[in-house]
């Protein structure tokens, strides 16, 4: 051996060599040679060569395209992630913006809002060459008649035009910003999925379908909330360009502009409408807290008339003061959220919410009190956005459920029990998605269905024992929630596993195995107290009984061709081992007397036909015992009924048409194997499967025996 492993390495290394010429080398090898055999001896070392050769080149092949496949997944999720961070630099960049604005003075607020004043005329100079639809000349943009316009604009634009969105704009003070044409396409392979027209609105956008059959006119699609809208700009990869991506959680659309201009004109007009609907509710919250302290309590100080009524003011001027919002960490508490918002450090965040509500428990809501609660309840609202968007489908999945959990029990310390349960269970649903669609279908369908089961009942279990850990003590609906969803993820694996099953027309024989094998990991979820059984039972009978029939018919017509072709004559199986293959394979369907039908020699006083349908019969029943369950009692007892007529039938038509004795002999006694041997042990392998007698069964076992009474009758009593 080690002689042969020299001689190979010596001879890779010649054919490794630089200066290697084959004509050259088979030249000297032939005069080297004592005869054929050495020749031969080197062919063969040359060809185990070459082939271990091909095994390294495919084995390098493998692992190359194994890593490419790897890298590229790896590529998408850090190109995922990539646009994950550009729209939170986004906003965080929008937060930062809104913040110096906050803590200018109100002169400093005035001279900015007068230096801004030639850039905002610049804006609406653009909006006008953009597609925008200004008010009219000469009126300020916050004016009524500017309102009132506008208004009509959105009337007329939108409710002639778009069809069912007339109950969807009823707000006041509403108008059309901007509109145009775009085309959207699907997010996970950018196919061109519609074209659509886009209405933003100074506090929403709509978007509405194209309608072929009636140029210029559209149908509604869907209302977005400019509060729960981000948009992200999607770098050009051509042929794709010229797109943005919407987000609003927990969907995404991907629209496509005309041109590069028109994409900057949406994105710049998307960005500051919303900036101007963000910083407007912030004037009107001011607006609202400001007035309500000194100017009352000033203009009843001077009516010398309404001394008895300043008295009862006075007391929540005294309760006011109870609340200290000077302390260090309330003032800067605004900030601090901002901050933990911004480096992602929820748990942080909401500490300072307890804390807060906490300290005002006790407290009278006083103005300063409600002014505070407002600006919290605005960090409030983006944490909450921040924690949905963390468990949305569109994040990466990988990590399990487990990876979920720190945005779950943030969101359910702030009160949003409920939306952390359907955001969880909507995660876990793409992720169980996720993970059936990426399973190779390769192989055997049993290894496939054993992966299968694998993969989604490990799932989940991980996703029932974190969903119990994260909502241990809160809403019971929660886990009528959770039931829910694990039935509509068994839906989904059904469905992968009848198309691979059922779908295919594998055999009887495989669909019971894959069956099975799905019912025992099915129970395993009996650990943590859940029993989807009869789920997945009602979800597979209709697969089942098709199968069943579609195996009943088969045997009956293979049944049907072997009695066609039946020419009542003994079996000779020519040898005993075939004999005695025979004999077993009898004992494995139950007939014990196998052995009295049996003559001299390998002779088996039996016709071929009635023995083959025993065997077919008995592995039918067999296989249809383990897929059994009640719903699927009488189709399986109807199939066993009709196999069973087929040859009772064929068996007394013949006996009454036969005129040679001796072959009338031998069909009484196959007639006497099919009655007193083959039925009793259908009907009783059919109890002890089920578990009950079966009546249809007796019956015909009863009516044969008319026929065995009264073999000379011309009627067919079956």
């Amino acid at each position: 051996m080690a002689l042969s492993d020299s001689g190979a390495s010596r001879l890779r290394r010649q054919l490794e060599s630089g200066g290697f010429e084959a004509r050259l080398y088979v030249k000297q090898l032939s005069q080297q040679s004592d005869g054929d055999r050495d020749l031969q001896e080197h062919r063969q070392r040359v060809q185990a060569l070459a082939e271990e050769t091909a095994q390294n080149l495919k084995r390098n092949v493998y692992q190359n395209y194994r890593q490419f496949i790897e890298t590229a997944r790896e590529i998408s999720y850090l190109e995922s992630e990539m646009y994950q961070l550009s729209h939170l630099l986004t906003e965080q960049k929008s937060s930062l913006e809104s913040i110096p604005l906050a803590l200018l003075p109100a002169t400093a607020a005035g001279a900015a809002s007068g230096e801004d004043a030639p850039g905002a005329g610049a804006r609406d100079r653009r909006r006008g060459q953009a597609g925008f639809l200004p008010g009219p000349a000469g009126a300020p943009r916050d004016s009524p008649s500017a309102g009132e316009e506008g208004k009509q604009r959105t009337l007329t634009t939108l409710l002639e035009k778009v069809e069912g969105c007339r109950h969807l704009l009823e707000t006041p003070g509403q108008y059309l910003v901007y509109n145009g044409d775009l085309v959207e396409y699907e997010a996970d392979n950018m196919a061109q999925l519609q074209r659509v027209h886009g209405f933003l609105m100074n506090d929403c956008l709509l978007v509405a379908t194209w309608l072929p059959q009636r140029r210029g006119m559209y149908r509604y699609n869907a209302l977005y909330q400019l509060d729960g809208l981000a948009v992200v700009n999607v770098k050009d990869n051509p042929p794709m360009k010229d797109m943005f991506k919407l987000l609003m959680f927990p969907e995404s659309r991907i629209f496509q502009a005309e041109n590069a201009k028109i994409k900057r004109e949406w994105l710049e007009v998307l960005e500051e409408t919303k900036r101007a609907l963000s910083e407007k509710r912030r004037r009107e919250q001011e607006e609202a807290a400001a007035p309500r302290g000194p100017p009352q309590v000033t203009a009843k100080a001077s009516n010398p008339f309404e001394e008895d009524d300043d008295e009862e003011p006075a007391v929540p001027e005294v309760e006011e003061e109870k609340v200290d919002l000077s302390v260090e960490w309330i003032q800067e508490l605004p900030e601090d959220l901002d901050v933990c918002i911004a480096q992602r450090d929820f748990e942080g965040a909401v500490d300072l919410l307890d804390k807060l509500n906490h300290y005002l428990e006790d407290k009278p809501s006083s103005p300063p009190v409600k002014e505070l609660r407002a600006k919290v309840d605005e960090r409030v609202r983006q944490l909450t956005e921040v924690l949905m968007f963390e468990l949305s489908p569109d994040r990466s999945l990988r990590g399990g459920p487990k990876a979920t959990r720190r945005a779950v029990s943030q969101l359910i310390r702030l009160g949003q029990c409920t939306k952390a349960c359907e955001l969880f269970l909507r995660n876990r649903a793409a992720a169980v998605h996720t993970a059936i669609r990426q399973l190779r279908i390769e192989g055997a369908t049993l290894l496939y269905i054993h992966k299968l089961c694998h993969v989604f009942f490990t799932s989940l279990l991980e996703t029932a024992r974190e969903f119990e850990t994260d909502f241990a003590g809160t809403d019971s609906g929660c886990y009528s929630a959770f039931v829910v969803w694990a039935r509509s993820a068994m839906g989904m694996f059904v469905d992968a596993f009848s198309k691979q099953v059922f779908d295919s027309k594998e055999s009887l024989s495989t669909a019971a195995e894959c069956v099975k094998v799905a019912k025992e990991h099915c129970q395993q979820l009996g650990e943590i107290g859940l029993d989807l059984t009869f789920i997945i039972h009602a979800l597979l009978v209709k697969d089942i009984q098709g199968a069943l029939h579609s195996y009943k018919e088969i045997i009956i017509e293979a049944t049907k061709h072997r009695n066609s072709e039946e020419m009542w004559r003994r079996m000779n199986l020519m040898t005993p081992e075939a004999l005695s293959k025979l004999k077993e394979e009898m004992r494995s369907c139950g007939v014990s007397n196998f052995e009295q039908y049996t003559g001299d020699d390998c002779w088996v006083n039996l016709s071929y036909t009635v023995v083959a349908f025993t065997k077919q019969t008995m592995g039918f029943l067999e296989e249809a015992l383990k897929l059994y369950f009640p719903e699927l009692h009488m189709v399986l007892l109807e199939s066993l009924v009709e196999i069973i007529l087929v040859a009772v039938q064929h068996v007394d038509y013949s006996l009454r048409c036969e005129q040679d004795p001796e072959k009338k002999a031998f069909i009484r006694q196959n007639a006497s194997f099919l009655y007193e041997t083959v039925l009793p042990v259908v009907e009783k392998r059919f109890e002890e499967g089920v578990g009950k007698p079966a009546k249809q069964l007796q019956d015909l076992r009863n009516t044969s025996r008319l026929m065995r009474v009264n073999p000379e009758s011309t009627t067919s009593v079956v």
